[in-house]
Parts: structure tokens; sequence; C-alpha cells
């Protein structure tokens, strides 16, 4: 049996004026617990205590009560709720187990009128049913998200690739420039032995050499200095042809993204505003009649218990009198009417009843269009919102870049400035270095030169190793980064098609689950000429909203056997109430497990099995057992005589 989170603890209820309760204590242990009665005694109401514990507000408060509660200590913990009565409506405060009971409402708490377990017999799109608590946008919306971050990785494994296919052109490059510096430093190494020969000769000299010496390092630093300004110029200048050349794809872009006007933005945000308040009305009208709806069904069950009861109160040798009140009223059943305390035939109050059922069938359909309408106007305030922050990026990078090509261009001028002061100071320095230069000088100077000219060419030859080297780090650092990228691309792939068939995978796995469970059961019930009860997923064009999509709808089908064995395919309308209740029992619990129920929701509750014989109810809740780890059922006394005797009973609340 599943654990839900607060374990296998024995959950303790104490009720007030709900339903029809009007104050009463129970205690419900781990495993089945059967309310066993005839009618009209509490165990409807007591099954609406426990959805109320859990967080629903599918509840009703006593007739003649203006506030009920429930409480429930379950483990260590203590939930309370109360329900107040505000007008025709009914509100519900306080804490329940669930944050959201929405999931357990449909596919959990199986009372008579519950949605999932009708379905099947009124025809309704089991596949909405089924899908109703995905939250499909939010998934959209995570789809998004990684396809954002997946494209990220690969325009950086782009770029990795990009700059990995110039590395052995780098390498090749590196060397080039480590082979020219060795022999410019053994050329250099060779002048300047040649410069201590020659100057051995003119030690008279050696006032004015130094001061020659001084000239030419000077001149070399000047040089160097120059050449660096030329490179940043030259940088600058290939910077601005890039950012050029990006503000013009960002221009191309710009062009292309329409502006979304405000007006339009409005508009959306008015219609979805106004398809949220016909929700939220539809929404409470279908509460209300749901409630008004039970009701009326609880006390129709209140007037026949009265009438049972009368028999059985009835004093001995008054069967007569009693027999002849019934026949005075077989061709007309009246009772008296709980609104307006007259009396009207019962049939006109159930008629009143199908009326109302119809009324909200209609009114979930409503529903159910303008959700659709409502997903549809959300999608394209989603899009107008995507393109309109695109456009404004696009808007925002094309002002940074317009401000950085600004900025570039003006450190270009002031670099071609302090260019121009450079080769100033170079030609007035070699100016000097001429003035300096003697027929005693001429050959020492021209060694001075050649030697001062190779040191400027290795400092260059070693700049731009330093540049070359320091760029196969950086491409060798992204390459290792690479493989961790390709790792996270990997995952992201893996979660992207997680994400986009997490759709449909919850769809194949509810059908899965109600094929499965449905031949399981129908093997066990043993129903005659029934051969096979199974949903099909196909696809159909249907219309959502404003338009026609392509989607899934779940087909049911039915197969039955003539006696000499040959299998025809029926309808549901052919199906027999038991095997209709069956059917939409079965289809829940695909509900229940599909949307793992059994983790966080400890109860499961059955109502209303009168149409199942007795056998096969037995069967019925010993296959539900083992899903729940608590399986409150309402039974009739007869019903519950075919339950296994270890099961917990409960016969008075």
């Amino acid at each position: 049996m599943p654990e839900s989170k607060q374990g296998s603890s024995v959950a303790h209820f104490d009720v007030t004026n709900i339903g029809g309760i009007d104050e009463t204590s129970v205690d419900i242990p781990p495993g089945v617990t059967v309310l066993t009665g005839k009618n009209a005694t509490n165990r409807t109401s007591f099954l609406q205590s426990i959805m109320a514990a859990m967080g629903s507000t599918q509840a009703t408060l006593k007739g003649d009560a203006d506030e009920g509660s429930v409480a429930l200590t379950y483990g260590d913990e203590v939930y309370e709720r109360t329900l107040t009565r505000a007008g025709d409506a009914v509100q519900f405060d306080g804490d329940g187990y669930l944050d959201d009971p929405e999931v357990a409402d449909l596919f959990a708490f199986l009372l008579e009128t519950n949605e999932a377990r009708r379905s099947v017999a009124r025809g309704d799109d089991l596949r909405e049913i089924i899908m109703r608590p995905v939250d499909i946008d939010a998934i959209r919306s995570e789809v998004e998200q990684l396809e954002a971050e997946k494209g990220d990785i690969n325009d950086e494994l782009a770029t990795v690739e990009s700059h990995q296919r110039d590395l052995p052109d780098l390498e090749q490059r590196r060397t080039e420039l480590r082979e020219q510096i060795e022999e410019k430093r053994e050329e250099l190494a060779e002048r300047e032995e040649e410069i201590d020969n020659s100057s051995r000769d003119i030690e008279e000299s050696r006032q004015e050499q130094d001061v020659l010496e001084e000239k030419l390092d000077e001149l070399r630093s000047t040089r160097s200095d120059l050449e660096s300004v030329r490179r940043d110029i030259e940088a600058q200048e290939e910077s601005i042809s890039s950012l050029k050349r990006e503000r013009s794809d960002l221009e191309d872009e710009l062009d292309e993204l329409p502006e979304t006007p405000m007006g339009d933005q409005q508009h959306l945000e008015d219609e979805i505003a106004s398809l949220r308040d016909q929700r939220q009305r539809l929404n409470s009208e279908i509460s209300d009649l749901q409630s008004l709806i039970q009701y009326n069904e609880e006390r129709l069950e209140e007037e026949d218990y009265d009438v049972i009861q009368s028999l059985e109160d009835a004093p001995e040798g008054s069967d007569g009198a009693v027999t002849e009140q019934l026949l005075e009223g077989e061709d007309e059943e009246s009772v008296v009417c709980w609104t307006c305390g007259s009396t009207v035939d019962r049939e006109q109050i159930e008629d009143t009843v199908d009326r109302l059922q119809d009324l909200r069938r209609g009114k979930v359909e409503d529903l159910n269009d303008i959700k659709s309408e409502l997903d549809d106007l959300k999608t394209d305030q989603r899009e107008a919102e995507k393109k309109q922050r695109r456009r404004e990026n696009v808007e925002r990078k094309i002002q940074e870049t317009e401000t950085e090509i600004e900025r570039r261009e003006e450190q270009i001028t002031s670099l071609k400035e302090r260019r121009e002061e450079l080769t100033d100071d170079v030609e007035s320095l070699e100016d000097e270095v001429d003035n300096l230069e003697s027929e005693d000088f001429d050959e020492i100077l021209s060694l001075h030169r050649e030697a001062n000219q190779l040191e400027f060419e290795i400092d260059s030859l070693e700049s731009d190793l330093d540049d070359v080297s320091a760029e196969i780090e950086e491409i060798e650092e992204m390459v290792k980064r690479a493989d961790d990228l390709r790792e996270e691309r990997d995952a992201l792939v893996e979660e992207l098609t997680d994400k986009r068939t997490k759709i449909d995978q919850i769809e194949a796995n509810a059908v899965d689950e109600f094929n499965e469970h449905m031949d399981a059961i129908l093997g066990i019930l043993e129903y005659e000429n029934l051969e096979r009860i199974w949903i099909e997923r196909v696809e159909q064009t249907v219309r959502e909203g404003r338009q026609k999509v392509d989607r899934t709808v779940f087909e049911l089908h039915i197969v039955r056997t003539t006696e000499n064995g040959a299998a025809y395919e029926d309808t549901i309308e052919h199906l027999s109430e038991s095997e209709r209740e069956v059917t939409g029992l079965i289809f829940a619990l695909a509900g229940y497990l599909v949307h793992d129920l059994h983790e966080s929701v400890p109860f499961m509750l059955l109502d209303s099995l009168e149409a199942i014989d007795s056998a096969r109810i037995a069967e019925l809740v010993e296959y539900f057992a083992d899903y729940a780890e608590h399986l409150v059922v309402a039974l009739l006394p007869e019903d519950a005589q075919a339950l296994d005797d270890d099961f917990n009973r409960i016969t008075s609340i």
C-alpha cells in the first residue's frame, strides 16, 4: 500500500453541522472502512466532511445551521475548516490537508456526482478531464526557457568550434615566432660582440658613445610605442567594423519586428480580464448548482427514509391502514416541498433536479469554451509581449552599439594624435642620431643602429608571441569548457524531450492505466457477454476557441460477444447501469494513479454503489483497497454483508 506524507495513521474527525450531521466524532484507521446503514443515516454527509477536511469546497451546511466545522487530526497535525452561510452560497475558511484539492475532487472523492465517475455515462470529453489538472501553459513556458538555454549553449559551442579551427594555424604561428625570436637574438648577440670589439678601439670617445647609445635606446623605445599605437588603432578599427556589422544586423531585425501598439495590448488585457470574470462567475454558479443539486438529492433520500421508517414504526395490526395510505398515493406520489412548504409531486422535484443538472452541464460547457478562448488570448498576449520585449532589447542593443562605436571612434582620434606625436619624436631622434655620427663612429654607429633595430624587432616579435600564446591558451580553455557545454546541452535536450512529451506521456499513461485495470476488473466481475471496454487515443481536428486544431481525443470502445462467440462493438448507451458505474469508477482510478494521488491524498471515497450487486461491490472494494491508504465506502447493510469481516465498520454517525 502506498504511503502518504503522514504515514499509516488513524485519522480522527470532529464534525459539526455538515450535511445532515448535527455533531459527531469518528476515527478512520488505515485500510478499508465501511460506513453501513439505511438511507438518510448521514453516510454521504460524513464523506463530505472528509472532503472538506481535505480542502474541498464540495460540502454542504446543515439546512438549519449558519455555520459548521470539521477538524481532522492526522499524525501530529490538526487541520480545521469552517463553513459559513453567505446568502445562497457557503464560505469556507481554514487550512485543509491539501493545498489544492482540484485533482482529489476529480479522482479521489468518488461520490455519486463526481465528474470523472459520471463522465463515461454522459459521453464527456474524457481526455479533457484527465488533462484538466495539468498546467499546459507552465509546460510551454518551461520548454521556451529550455530552448533559449540550449540556443545560448549552441552559440557558445559554435564560437568554440570556430576558434578551435584556428588553433593549428595559431600553433604554427607561435612556432614561427619562437624561431624568428631565436634567430634575432643570435643576430643581436653577434652585433653586440662586434660593438664590444669596436669599442675597445675608441675608448677615448666613450662619452660620445654613451650619448649616442642613450639616443639609440630612446629611439628604439619610441619606435616600440609607435608600433603599439598603430596596433591599437588597427584593433579599434576592426572592432568598429564589427560593431557596425552588428548594428546593421540589429537594424534589419528591428525592421522585421512589428511594433505592438499599446492599444492592442490593452485590448488583450481587457478581454482576458473580462473572460476571467466570466470564468469566476461560472465557477461560482456551477458550485452553487452542485450544492443545490446535492442538497435536493439528499432531501429526496431522506423522504424515502421517512416512508420506510413509517412502515417500520407502525404498530402491530396497522398494516392495513398504512397500506391504504400508500395505495392512495400510488398514482401520484407527493412530498412536502422543503423550499415553500406546499405539497408537490415527487416527479416534479425530480424533474427540477434533472433540469438543474442539465443547466450545470450547460454551464460546464460554457466554462470550457471560455477556458479555451482564454488560453488563445493568453497565447496571443505572450507572443505580443515576447515580440515587444525582443524589439525593446534590439533597440537597446542598437543604442549600446552606437554608443560603443562613438567611444571607440573617440579613442581612435586620440590614438591618431598620439601616433603623430610619436612619429615626430622618432624623426627628431633620428636627426639627433645622424648629427652624432662621424667618420670615427661610422662603423660603431652602424652596429648600434643594427642592434637597436634587432632589439626593436625582438620586442615586437615577443609581443606578438605573447598575444598568440594568450589566444591559444584561451582557445584551449574554451575547448575544455566545450565538453562541459555538450554535457549541459545533452541534459537540456533530454529535459526538453521530457517536457515536450510530458502531455503525450500523461495521456498514454492514463489510457494504459484505464485499459489495464478495466481488463482486470472485467475478468474479476465476469459480466455476461461483455468482452472488453477500452480507450483508444486518436487524432481529430476540433475547434478550440476561434481556430481549428489537431488534438488528441479518447474514444471509448465496448466489445461484446454473441452466444456463438462472435465479437461486435457496442455503445455506452447499451451498458447496464452496473456496467456503466464500474466503467466510471475505473476511469476515475486511472486518473487517481496517473496523477500520483496515492502519494499525496491519503483518502479515497466511494458512495452510491447500489446499482452494482453485492458480490461485485465486494470484489470492487477489494480491488480499490490496494491503491489508497484509507478507502472509505458508504454501503447499505445488505451490500456491506458481502465484504470481508476484517474491514472496519461504522454503523452510527
